[in-house]
């Protein structure tokens, strides 16, 4: 069967194919498909061209075309991501109930010091070495202290659980990550990123997000371009419209809703992305956007020695048992106030010195407005050696701080946790809505396992040659910084071309067919 053109021999002003029937992973309508079945008639516009032929109505088709493709043939990785995407963003809700007993305790009357709930962790597990604590930042919150052992993989941590007023190891988890993400959160995020494939995976979601983007946009083009009878149209779904047409008003209109997230969803998802994301840090680094960190390095290696600082062995909160310190620290307890004078308030995570270096305390709050400025302390004398205020970040580096832990689900707690929710779910039902639309058009009535064709080959021959180069310069910069987007980009033209070349062939061999 013969796919006609939508374009040829359209009149612009009325409300033929080439202004009507746009889809957004569903292009090529039939001309039944293109009119109103409500009977409203289509004279109004929206954003189509009109008048003699421009720019637009030659790239269409192309538009039109690379839509279908990426719709149809990376929608599933993009659905895997949402459907993983929406587990994970209800994750940290679920992890309150599931370690309520590890993260929450009767409020008592007073909390220990921060050492003596350390010890108690210490003594749970005198294999593990701390490396980091959490104290406990609102009443009945447990104490984190962060082990490195072997008992868990690489890259994570041991979270012992310290109830802050009698010191009793509530129980130990893994955590993973700044966010401190318990097994269960850590388990989706992992199936998000790289399906638990390891490195092999992370090519999925990278091939995701390289094309979210790719696919929003150009979505969002198309449906701003078609005409409809009233603006309100542009918004919601068409009233009364039935089949594929309803499904279409459907997908369009939420896209236009959800397309600002998923675009950022698909930027902040390439900043740690294998390739694009090593591209991404290179121009971060070239721009002085890189992110800063506090420097713990002690002078001359002092504190790892003990050497000029005599007479500090018996101040409070003192321990004898850190690596490399021989008694000469002055503790975890002095360092946080120290952190507490410096201006630090809110949740905080004290990561313990080791050889050479002193305390590092860091605010942890990611609400809004953030709270996530950070010193070093001296741990032979209690002395501020260096701090860094996120005010002082290079705005780059704070957008994207923003961005990775809005992403993450972090940045605003539940109020991020939501949206991401509500992005995930859009994202699935638009998808849905793009293949039904693609099933709804199928050729005939008799080809009922059939499916909707593409938009027709050659659409690149309609754009000028003055908008054809630009585009083609432009594509293939981006998909040399997007590696995925451009490999994947360069398979369809291959794909395309072959068939393109089988269906010449078979016209040859049977001239009574078509391609």
């Amino acid at each position: 069967m013969a796919i006609d053109d939508p374009l040829k021999d359209a009149d612009p002003v009325k409300g033929t194919a080439s202004t009507v029937s746009d889809t957004l992973t569903d292009p090529a309508a039939t001309p039944t498909d293109t009119a109103t079945t409500t009977g409203t008639p289509t004279a109004t516009t929206t954003g189509t061209p009109t008048g003699t032929p421009s720019a637009w109505s030659s790239l269409r088709p192309l538009v039109l075309r690379l839509h279908f493709y990426a719709g149809v043939l990376i929608a599933p990785f993009l659905l895997v991501a949402a459907v993983s995407g929406l587990l994970y963003s209800l994750s940290f809700q679920a992890e309150k109930v599931v370690y309520r007993h590890e993260l929450r305790v009767p409020v008592g009357d007073r909390v220990l010091p921060l050492s003596t709930q350390v010890n108690a962790a210490r003594t749970a597990h005198p294999d593990g070495k701390v490396t980091s604590v959490r104290p406990s930042s609102e009443d009945g919150a447990t104490t984190r202290v962060l082990m490195s052992t072997p008992e868990v993989g690489e890259g994570k941590s041991l979270a012992v659980f310290v109830d802050p007023y009698t010191a009793e190891v509530r129980g130990q988890l893994a955590s993973y990550g700044g966010s401190g993400a318990l097994p269960l959160r850590t388990w989706l995020s992992e199936l998000h990123r790289h399906l638990h494939l390891g490195e092999p995976g992370r090519l999925y979601s990278e091939l995701a997000a390289s094309w979210l983007w790719v696919v929003a946009l150009g979505g969002v083009v198309l449906w701003l371009a078609r005409r409809r009878t009233s603006k309100r149209a542009l918004f919601l779904p068409e009233s009364g419209a039935t089949g594929r047409r309803r499904t279409l008003t459907l997908h369009g209109s939420l896209g236009l809703w959800a397309v600002t997230g998923l675009v950022l969803l698909s930027a902040t998802g390439l900043t740690w992305s294998t390739y694009a994301g090593a591209n991404i840090g290179k121009i971060q680094d070239q721009l002085g956007g890189s992110t800063p960190s506090v420097s713990a390095t002690l002078d001359g290696g002092t504190g790892s020695t003990g050497g000029g600082h005599e007479g500090h062995e018996d101040m409070p909160g003192m321990t004898d048992d850190m690596p490399g310190m021989e008694g000469m620290d002055v503790g975890v307890d002095l360092a946080v106030v120290a952190a507490r004078q410096a201006g630090l308030d809110g949740p905080l995570q004290v990561t313990l010195p080791t050889e050479g270096n002193g305390y590092v305390v860091a605010q942890t709050d990611t609400q809004f407005p953030v709270r996530l400025d950070s010193v070093a302390v001296d741990p032979a004398d209690g002395m501020v050696i260096d701090e860094l205020r996120f005010a002082d970040y290079p705005v780059l580096a704070q957008l994207t701080r923003f961005g990775i832990d809005a992403h993450m689900g972090v940045f605003l707690g539940l109020v991020n946790q939501l949206a991401l929710a509500a992005l995930a779910l859009s994202l699935i039902l638009i998808i849905l809505w793009g293949y039904r639309m693609w099933w709804q058009r199928r050729p005939t009535q008799e080809r009922r396992t059939g499916v909707g064709r593409p938009m027709a080959r050659g659409a690149w021959r309609k754009v000028p040659l003055k908008v054809l180069l630009p585009l083609a310069a432009v594509t293939a910069v981006v998909g040399w910084f997007v590696p995925l987007l451009g490999i994947s980009l360069l398979a369809f033209l291959l794909l395309d071309g072959a068939l393109g070349l089988s269906a010449r062939a078979r016209a040859r061999q049977d001239p009574k067919k078509t391609a």
